[in-house]
């Protein structure tokens, strides 16, 4: 009979078991009997923040950046609801984690205990699983329920709500526990197409006169930009992605056009309005890819690890394939070897416009004076921030204006962005950047931040002199919501209201909390600074005042075609 242990003490030894290696959160009663069995257990550490925000974003950047799980954790009641929107962007940008919550006693749940609350109710719409284990013996298996389906199909984030009675109270006969388990070496299988599928969709490309993948967030977590890359090579195919897509291939690839979105580039947007065949890798092709389904589409192949996102939208024009976008890519290399390159020497002529038309975008956004003092133009701040980091850094742009301006960014390497897309969640890139510390102490980290956002998730400043690493903070200061306040100016007469704050020098604030800060105010004086910042290694805060007037929403290089000749009837007339 093996020696009885705390409820707590087996969760701890399931999240080892299953290869989490962090638990973030805030610690409060109901949480002690993990928060405290972590301390004994090797191979596992918790790492305390602010807020419990900060901690669910963390999960969901550690998922984004390695694909495997970690955790996040709360107390009932306030604890718990805290973590929802952290929860939600993880969940609705397919990212997979543990969300942990601790109860009251089982007897006294859905009673008026302290700081009651139904949290499988609140936090289910937000996660792929959510369950109430309230008895020692079900620990086990509700954890590996939970694994499978964090990991599997598109993944995403789970729920376990633990009674305190359940992991304070003795299991007297403990299940064992693998040190490795064996659902590691299975859960991230991904299924390839059929023959069949395959036959019909060479035909399709081969004919198609200007085939172009859109490659969406399905590209980061399948890790396939070898495998698309090659396909657009044999082919002769242009490569577009969703925002959601940014980061799944290099932009400086001769073949990748950049984002197509709401917002996105101008020149992507115009590949995509190209096409006679659309194939849509690991996209959803839902409301921000498509301007709320508004965008005309011509045929389309869809190819998807769930079956169940494809042809959810345009059904009438897709051909689904459910298989992973990069087994779908090495073997349609395969069955068009044969008569790939005349397929390819059609396209040439297409493509040596499209390269044109590359060249001229992003002149159209090039910097007119490197030393240029500020209030400075975001675009000039972006251009200027990819001169001087380092080749293999991570930026990281938070929700709003810092993501339309990212847009301007040099993906040089694969896997080197990630960002709030689907949830679109404020207060998203300063824990991620914690979080990304903590995989690679080295790596350099930008993390691109409106004052907004920053404001959101102040105290975590504190969590990062705490944690360190190599990280950048660089804030877009306009003292602010800068985003909603330009589509006030734009859409309602120029009439704003909510959206102004006073002046904060977050350089000061930064070293108040223990990280080297200042107020940057011109672009050679940034660019000497960042690159001193990550040649020292640590973390630095930069607060950057930016030009009010200059509008994300009307910036040309952003504007959709279009809205492009909609102005030019409008001039004409």
């Amino acid at each position: 009979m093996s020696t009885p242990r705390t409820g707590g003490q087996v969760v701890v030894d399931m999240l080892t078991s299953l290869g989490v290696e962090y638990v973030f959160g805030v610690v409060g009663g109901q949480t002690l009997a993990i928060t405290d069995a972590i301390i004994d257990t090797p191979g596992i550490r918790l790492v305390h923040t602010r807020h419990e925000n900060a901690a669910a974003v963390m999960m969901d950047a550690y998922g984004r950046l390695t694909g495997k799980p970690a955790a996040c954790i709360s107390t009932t009641g306030p604890g718990a609801t805290n973590l929802l929107t952290g929860v939600g962007g993880a969940y609705r940008d397919s990212s997979p984690g543990f969300v942990i919550t601790c109860n009251n006693n089982g007897e006294n749940i859905h009673k008026d205990d302290a700081q009651n609350a139904d949290h499988v109710e609140l936090v289910k719409p937000l996660v792929k699983f959510s369950r109430l284990v309230a008895h020692g013996s079900s620990i086990k298996q509700a954890m590996e329920e939970a694994y499978v389906n964090a990991l599997t199909g598109n993944p995403g984030p789970v729920h376990l709500d633990f009674a305190r009675d359940t992991i304070e109270g003795y299991v007297e006969d403990p299940p064992e526990v693998p040190a490795v388990h064996p659902s590691r070496g299975w859960v991230t299988e991904r299924p390839s197409a059929s023959p069949v599928a395959l036959a019909r969709v060479a035909e399709r490309v081969l004919r198609a006169e200007r085939p172009v993948v859109w490659l969406g967030n399905g590209g980061n977590r399948a890790r396939g930009a070898d495998d698309v890359l090659a396909l657009a090579e044999a082919l002769g195919v242009p490569v577009v992605t969703t925002f959601n897509g940014i980061g799944s291939v290099p932009t400086t690839h001769p073949l990748v056009y950049g984002a197509v979105t709401r917002m996105g580039t101008a020149l992507a947007g115009d590949v995509l309005g190209d096409a006679d065949l659309v194939l849509a890798l690991g996209n959803s092709l839902n409301a921000v890819s498509t301007t709320r389904w508004r965008r005309a589409l011509p045929e389309i192949v869809q190819v998807d690890v769930d079956p169940a996102m494809i042809g959810r939208y345009y059904s009438e024009i897709t051909d689904g394939v459910v298989a992973d976008l990069g087994s779908f890519a090495r073997d349609l290399v395969t069955a068009t070897a044969g008569r790939a390159a005349d397929a390819k020497a059609g396209r040439a002529e297409w493509l040596a416009s499209l390269d044109t038309a590359r060249g001229a975008w992003w002149e159209g956004s090039a910097v007119a004076d490197a030393e240029a003092e500020g209030p400075l133009s975001p675009a000039d701040i972006v251009r200027t921030l990819r001169e001087v980091a380092p080749e293999d850094t991570l930026l990281i742009p938070d929700a709003g204006n810092p993501g339309v301006w990212s847009f301007l960014w040099e993906v040089r390497r694969p896997y080197s962005y990630i960002k709030p897309v689907g949830f679109g969640n404020m207060g998203f890139a300063l824990p991620s950047a914690i979080a990304a510390s903590l995989i690679d102490p080295d790596r350099p980290v930008l993390a691109l931040i409106g004052d907004g956002s920053l404001g959101m998730s102040l105290g975590e400043i504190e969590t990062l002199a705490r944690v360190g690493g190599n990280v950048c903070v660089v804030v877009l200061n306009d003292s602010s919501y800068g985003n909603i306040r330009q589509e006030q100016e734009l859409h309602f007469d120029g009439r704003t209201t909510g959206v102004d704050f006073g002046t904060v020098d977050f350089g000061m604030v930064a070293r108040a909390m223990g990280v080297d800060g200042e107020v940057v105010t011109g672009l050679g004086a940034l660019r000497k600074r960042v690159a001193e910042a990550f040649a020292a290694g640590g973390p630095v805060v930069l607060d950057v005042p930016i030009d009010r007037d200059v509008n994300a929403w009307t910036f040309p290089s952003f504007v959709a075609p279009k809205q492009r000749a909609d102005a030019e009837e409008m001039e004409e007339a």
